[in-house]
């Protein structure tokens, strides 16, 4: 049994949705997981608040407040590619993701993930991501290494004040040329499955610039710029426009869940990021060392 050494944290919402104890709460929000899991949890005192008191059986629903407890799976599986440290100082440290291993535990996963590998070969157990790219996305991770300026760089991400470049390859539709250049701004939505998105109807709420580097027998390099932040955006847009990433097994169709497959992995990568340090004002430059297969 693989046990998360922290806790991950939710908080209830401010509608009940017909919830009146936290274990109702925990059972709607995570229905992958037993009823009888989340009762022996509660029981074994492995659910709890922020301030460390535990949560009981009978405890009650609290609009927004937060729940606190320990990821668990049976048999954690490996996952054999490796993280590379790029740069540290006293501040940050940035990290270069492999294809496959996720930012966060999730999963299958618990100490098989980014932040869990680089709290141990570090010994930071403040070290925390100041945000997260998919688990098939490899590339440029930016960690906060004090937990007092985590907010701060958290920041950056939400309001935009970072620059963020991505590169992919896809098979180019006819008529694409080097040096092509769109603006995709569309509405994005939870799709019909809880792990892909869609696009609707109604007002923009993603907007991405993207760029066609060089084209190749059919294959096309592009450089991706994401503005806003939503959950598969770049692959999203990038399917719209008819050019679905090399290898991506979620648009533009869903394909059942297989093995991972280490030789084809998602031609997708956190390519480099610029910002300007919130606590040291220092202008950083990153760009990864890592290359898709083009």
């Amino acid at each position: 049994m693989a046990i998360a050494a922290k806790p991950s944290a939710v908080s209830m919402p401010m509608e009940a949705d017909g919830c009146e104890t936290v274990l109702d709460f925990l059972c709607q929000r995570f229905p992958r997981i037993e009823a009888q899991v989340w009762r022996e949890r509660l029981q074994q005192g492995k659910v709890h608040r922020e301030d460390g008191t535990r949560y009981q059986l009978g405890s009650p629903f609290v609009p927004q407040q937060k729940v606190l407890y320990y990821r668990e799976v049976p048999d954690e599986p490996l996952i054999p590619v490796q993280e590379q440290i790029l740069f540290q100082d006293e501040l940050i440290l940035i990290a270069c993701k492999p294809h496959f291993l996720p930012v966060h535990p999730s999963g299958p996963w618990v100490n098989e993930c980014l932040v869990n590998r680089l709290r141990k070969c570090t010994g930071n157990s403040e070290l925390t991501p100041a945000h997260r790219i998919d688990r098939e996305t490899a590339g440029l991770v930016l960690c906060c290494k004090q937990a007092k300026h985590r907010a701060a760089y958290q920041r950056l991400f939400a309001t935009g004040d970072i620059q963020k470049s991505y590169r992919a390859v896809a098979a180019v539709t006819e008529g694409v040329v080097s040096g092509q250049q769109w603006v995709v701004r569309n509405r994005m939505v939870k799709g019909d499955h809880w792990m892909v998105m869609a696009i609707a109807e109604g007002e923009a709420n993603s907007h991405s610039t993207i760029e066609c580097l060089k084209i190749e027998r059919g294959r096309g390099l592009f450089a991706l710029s994401p503005h806003t932040g939503k959950t598969h955006q770049l692959r999203l847009h990038m399917n719209s426009l008819g050019m679905p990433l090399e290898y991506d097994r979620f648009y533009p169709q869903l394909l059942p869940k297989a093995a991972d497959n280490y030789a084809c992995p998602l031609q997708l990568l956190a390519y480099s990021l610029v910002f300007t340090d919130p606590v040291s004002n220092q202008l950083r430059e990153f760009i990864t060392p890592r290359r898709l297969n083009f």
